[in-house]
């Protein structure tokens, strides 16, 4: 206990409880969901205990309440291999006074639930929790606030804690799994291969009991990684798997894979942002394809980070998907969504950091150097001025969020460039 790190999540669960009856925490597996909620609960049952597993199914089966009884707020791991629980966790937080009585975790979307399942309104929150973001591995210093920049424009210094391109590489092929930080760097990059192993082996099928070849599984992540930051559609996906397989694949197959690899929250598309703009530009509103974690990716290609170094154009991709984890995870503590930007006449916002109260700040990522960055800001100033201030407000703030950069600061012009090493919520 005395070892745990801090998470971002905890704080923003610790709120939930405040309340709610019960705050359901979904993310991947390794992600750290159990150890985050095990530092908040008084007492706990863990439902896919080897030797206790047939004993709770019965217990869920018969008599769920049972299972919920025991000192408050009490942690239910691994929830969704007994779904009747959710049930008896909106009954008992209906009849219970107060908040704060239930903590439930899942690394899956439960199977064959029905829209029941959906109807915690008023008893249940829902907490997304992800990977670490480089501020919680200690890899950023946080020199640069999130929040501060959504409450007031101001000048700013920092020195970024990532000091080499081989550095950001291994970072982005390690990944932010809490397992491997801290390990020799050749034990935590195989941590993101086992995961990939795991995945398409065993939870690709446990998910929803369909049986999905292992091969095919791979194919199709190694499309996905190629596919990162793209709004790349289902045909495309399958004809680039199709080209590697001797037997026909449709495009439902194709769906039926992506749709078990979001259920079990190893992909994590965003969705488009629809600003009021001065001119009537048809907006384009597919999602744009990511991993949960960037090392999904680079494992799912073979590639180390020699690799992303001899690959800059590989390597920024990737890149890209690091800071969309990074950013979701501070935007979720600011209670806000990250959302992507691009329209019919090619004008792109890589992300859009969207809170409840109407504020956002748009960003755009790149790996580094003069002329990407400028780029980056050229996009931000031909975006902003589109965005009609008559009916939304302005951008609190336009940032280029960069990977090799020694300083973050504030240009003449009001925009903010940001090495992904200085940031923080």
């Amino acid at each position: 206990m005395s070892s745990y790190k801090s998470r971002i999540a905890d704080k923003i669960i610790e709120r939930k409880l405040k309340g709610k009856g019960a705050v359901l925490v979904e993310g991947p597996k390794w992600c750290g969901k159990t150890t985050t909620s095990e530092q908040l609960a008084k007492s706990v049952i863990y439902m896919s205990k080897p030797e206790d597993v047939r004993t709770n199914l019965l217990v869920a089966d018969l008599n769920p309440s049972k299972l919920l009884e025991g000192e408050t707020p009490r942690l239910i791991d691994e929830w969704q291999i007994a779904p009747k629980l959710w049930d008896a966790v909106r009954f008992e937080s209906d009849h219970r006074d107060g908040f704060g009585h239930f903590i439930l975790t899942g690394s899956a979307v439960p199977p064959k639930m029905d829209e029941t399942f959906h109807t915690g309104t008023g008893r249940v929150a829902w907490v997304k929790m992800r990977p670490m973001s480089l501020y919680e591995s200690g890899d950023s210093n946080g020199s640069v606030s999130l929040g501060e920049l959504f409450s007031c424009s101001k000048d700013i210094v920092a020195e970024s804690a990532i000091e080499s391109l081989e550095q950001l590489a291994f970072l982005i092929c390690r990944g932010g799994w809490p397992g491997s930080i801290g390990l020799e760097e050749d034990v935590a990059l195989e941590q993101a291969f086992d995961y990939l192993d795991a995945v398409v082996n065993i939870d690709i099928s446990r998910v929803d009991d369909v049986k999905r070849d292992p091969e095919r599984a791979k194919r199709l992540m190694r499309s996905y990684s190629r596919h990162q930051g793209t709004q790349t559609t289902y045909t495309v996906l399958r004809d680039d798997v199709a080209a590697n397989e001797s037997d026909s694949i449709t495009e439902d197959t194709i769906y039926s894979y992506t749709n078990a690899l979001r259920k079990i929250f190893v992909i994590e598309d965003m969705p488009a942002w629809n600003p009021n703009l001065r001119s009537k530009t048809a907006i384009r509103t597919s999602d744009t394809r990511y991993f949960i974690d960037p090392s999904i990716a680079t494992a799912s290609l073979g590639m180390g980070p020699n690799d992303l170094v001899n690959d800059l154009r590989t390597m920024g991709l990737f890149f890209e998907t690091m800071c969309v984890r990074d950013l979701r995870v501070y935007a979720q503590s600011l209670g806000g969504d990250v959302y992507h930007y691009r329209d019919k006449s090619g004008l792109e916002c890589d992300a859009v950091i969207h809170l409840r109260n109407g504020a956002y700040g748009l960003i755009e990522i790149k790996l580094g150097g003069d002329n990407l960055i400028e780029e980056g800001v050229e996009n931000l100033k031909n975006f902003s001025a589109r965005i009609d201030t008559d009916k939304m407000k302005s951008p609190s703030f336009l940032m280029v969020l960069i990977g090799k950069g020694k300083y973050a600061y504030r240009r003449e012009d009001g925009i903010y460039i940001v090495p992904i090493g200085c940031l923080k919520d």
